[in-house]
C-alpha cells in the first residue's frame, strides 16, 4: 500500500486560477489490491454512482440513459473490496437525473447481482421522489408515497434506506407531522431499515427537515422517533458535514441503533471513533476512493491504526474538493474520478451533470487524486485528463 519511492516521469499541464498553466509531475500511485486483503470490524457502504449510456437517443435534461452493464460492474467492484451498497442515493443522481422507476430499475438489477455472490450487501433509497413536492397535499400523501416505494423495493427482495422527502418537508407543519409519518412507515417494514438524514446543503429543497431550521431541535425529533422504534431501524445516515454533531447524535442513540457517517470531510476520525463508540459509513466519496477505504477499514480491523490513517489522510482533501459548495454537484467529481481510473468509457453523466463543475475544479481533483495515490494508471489518467481539457479549451 505504501507509495514507491521512484517518481513518476509523467507530466501534463494543468490550469490555474490565475489563467496560467503549470507543468504538473505525477507521482506514482499506492499498491492498493483489488480485493479486500482482510476482514473489517466497521461496515461500510459506498453509495455507488450510474454510468451514462453515450450514445442512447435521449434528451440527458429529460431522460436518463442508463450503460446497465457498466453500472452493474461498478458494483461488482465495490462488493470485491468488502463495501456495501447504498443504492439509488443521491451519488446515483436520485432528484438529480435519476427519477423513481428508473431507479427501480437499477435496485432490480442491483440486488439481483448482490444474490448471485451469495447475498452481497446491499440497501436501496426508498423516497417519495415520483411524488412532485407541489403535488403533495397532506401527510397522508407522503405516507401513500413511501408505502409505494417501499412495497416495490420489498418486492423485489431488497433492504431499505429510508430516504428524506422533498414532499415531506413541503407539507409537513410541526415536528409532530414527521412523527406520525415516520411512526407508519416504520411499523410497515418488513426488515430493519437504514434512515437518511440528508442537510440542506446537499439538497436545498430538504431545508427545515424534521421540522425546524434548529439543528439542535431537529436532532431532538429525530432521534426520539429513532428510539422509539429501535427495532425497525438498523442505523441512522447522517449527512450534515458536521462531526460535532454526528458524534452528538450517536452517543444519544438506542444500543441496538447504528451511526452510519455520511460526513464526506470528517469521515476518517469518525469511523475511527473514540473511548465512547465509533461511527460505521455511507459515503458519497467512498466511490472515488474505495481501494483505500478498503485498504484503511482492514488495516483498523487488524489493530493498526497507522495504517488506516496513512491509507485514509490523503483522500481527505480530495473529498472535501469534491464536496465543495455547490455541495450537491459532488457526483460529477464522482464520476469524474471514475473516468479517470478506466472504470467508464466516457466523461457523460445523466441530466448532463458533467457540466456542473469548473475546467479548474476537474484540474484541482486531478492533483488531489495524484497526492492521494488513486490515479490507478497515470498514463490513462493523464491521457484522459488531456482529453477533457482539450474539449474546454485548454492545450495540456
Amino acid at each position: 500500500m505504501n507509495r514507491p519511492e521512484t517518481i513518476s516521469a509523467l507530466s501534463i499541464r494543468l490550469p490555474q486560477a490565475d489563467r496560467s498553466l503549470e507543468t504538473y509531475k505525477l507521482s506514482a500511485p499506492k499498491s492498493f489490491p483489488d480485493k479486500a486483503s482482510g476482514p473489517m470490524n466497521r461496515i461500510a457502504f459506498s453509495a455507488a454512482h450510474v454510468v451514462a449510456d453515450p450514445l442512447a437517443d435521449a434528451d440527458p435534461w429529460l431522460q436518463a440513459a442508463i450503460d446497465w452493464d457498466k453500472t452493474i460492474a461498478y458494483r461488482e467492484r465495490l462488493w470485491d473490496l468488502g463495501l456495501g451498497v447504498a443504492e439509488a442515493m443521491d451519488t446515483a443522481q436520485r432528484g438529480m437525473g435519476l427519477d423513481w422507476p428508473t431507479s427501480l430499475e437499477l435496485i432490480r438489477r442491483s440486488v439481483g447481482a448482490a444474490k448471485a455472490r451469495g447475498d452481497a450487501l446491499v440497501f436501496s433509497g426508498a423516497g417519495t421522489d415520483h411524488l412532485a413536492p407541489e403535488a403533495a397535499r397532506s401527510i397522508d400523501d407522503v405516507i401513500r408515497a413511501y408505502e409505494e416505494q417501499f412495497a416495490a423495493i420489498e418486492a423485489v427482495g431488497g433492504r431499505i434506506i429510508l430516504m428524506a422527502s422533498r414532499a415531506l418537508a413541503r407539507v409537513a407543519k410541526s415536528p409532530d407531522d414527521y412523527v406520525k409519518v415516520y411512526d407508519r412507515i416504520l411499523s410497515q417494514a418488513k426488515e430493519p431499515v437504514i434512515i437518511h438524514w440528508l442537510g440542506d446543503m446537499f439538497d436545498p429543497a430538504l431545508a427545515g427537515y424534521w421540522g425546524t431550521s434548529d439543528l439542535d431541535a431537529a436532532m431532538d425529533t429525530a432521534v426520539a422517533i429513532i428510539n422509539a422504534n429501535a427495532s425497525k431501524v438498523d442505523g441512522v445516515k447522517i449527512s450534515l458535514l458536521d462531526k460535532d454533531k454526528e458524534i452528538a447524535m450517536r452517543r444519544r442513540l438506542d444500543e441496538r441503533v447504528r451511526m452510519y457517517t455520511g460526513d464526506d470531510f470528517n469521515y476518517a476520525e469518525l469511523i475511527a471513533g473514540d473511548e465512547q463508540g465509533y461511527s460505521h459509513a455511507l459515503l458519497g466519496i467512498f466511490d472515488a476512493i474505495a481501494p483505500a477505504a478498503s485498504s484503511a477499514l482492514v488495516s483498523l480491523a487488524s489493530g493498526n491504526l497507522d495504517a488506516f490513517h496513512e491509507a485514509l489522510a490523503p483522500t481527505v482533501p480530495l473529498s472535501r474538493h469534491i464536496f465543495r459548495a455547490p455541495t450537491r454537484f459532488y457526483k460529477t467529481g464522482v464520476v469524474f474520478m471514475a473516468y479517470l481510473n478506466g472504470h467508464q468509457d466516457h466523461f457523460t453523466m445523466v441530466g448532463g451533470q458533467e457540466s456542473a463543475r469548473s475546467t479548474l475544479h476537474f484540474a484541482e481533483l486531478f492533483r488531489l487524486a495524484d497526492k492521494a495515490g488513486l490515479l490507478r494508471d497515470p498514463d490513462l489518467a493523464v491521457e484522459r485528463m488531456r482529453f477533457v481539457l482539450a474539449t474546454h479549451g485548454v492545450e495540456a
